[in-house]
């Protein structure tokens, strides 16, 4: 962390900037927690690689649609002479209030659906929307969730760094985007790694399908875990 804030302070280039920050939000505390969990839910299915990659793929294209929509926001309104704080401590508030309940919920949930057929529970269109919402849609949406779930660290980087030079930059509005892929880049890195090494892991595993009912219920603990994590942080602490 010490080489990339050294980088940033020598950085005259908006972009290679925007870049730097985005690495250094997805080493942060919080946001590195929802990567690790992000991880966790991509390598679910890890006996596609396609579905692996995929996964990974709209995870990043996820947070980088939260990240440039709510950034272009901003930017349009600092650049009218506005006042974006309160937009600001919105965004932050929401985010902190619902990424500690949302993980609990959907890590309760995954765990019921190892043990409940909630296809048979609830009909066929319940099952089939469990299965696309555990996949690369899930992970879309996941991406969206995580980038909202401002914490201190990330909230200044991109709040007090990244808007106010986006704000004054040309091309300000790409910012945002180079910005949102670089913290992704952890997650892409490992669901191509995971993607492209799918087939040496299905042979030392062997019995993949045992192994993977046990990842499944893991992620679901460490869904939980990092929902208790937040609702700690943001609640109680």
């Amino acid at each position: 962390m010490d080489f990339l804030n050294q980088l940033l302070d020598s950085s005259q280039v908006p972009l290679l900037t925007a870049f730097l920050l985005g690495l250094l939000t997805a080493i942060s505390p919080c946001p590195l927690a929802t990567n690790i969990t992000a991880i966790g839910f991509i390598s679910k299915g890890m006996q596609n690689r396609h579905r692996v990659l995929w996964s990974g793929i709209l995870y990043a294209l996820g947070r980088t649609l939260a990240y440039s929509v709510l950034g272009a926001l901003l930017i349009y309104i600092i650049r009218k002479g506005a006042d974006t704080f309160d937009l600001q401590q919105m965004v932050s508030e929401w985010g902190e209030i619902v990424i500690g309940p949302a993980l609990i919920i959907i890590g309760v949930l995954m765990l019921v659906g190892e043990f409940v057929d909630l296809g048979g529970k609830f009909g066929f269109q319940a099952g089939s929307w469990s299965e696309r919402l555990s996949g690369p849609v899930g992970a879309f949406i996941l991406g969206i969730l995580f980038a909202l779930a401002f914490c201190p660290s990330s909230g200044l980087l991109y709040f007090g760094m990244l808007i106010p030079m986006s704000a004054t930059a040309s091309g300000g509005y790409l910012l945002p985007v180079v910005y949102a892929i670089a913290t992704s880049l952890p997650v892409l890195i490992v669901a191509w790694i995971l993607a492209f090494s799918i087939k040496s892991l299905s042979t030392f595993m062997g019995k993949v399908t045992v192994f993977q009912r046990w990842f499944n219920r893991l992620v679901a603990v460490l869904f939980v875990g990092v929902g208790v994590y937040y609702c700690y942080t943001f609640f109680i602490a």
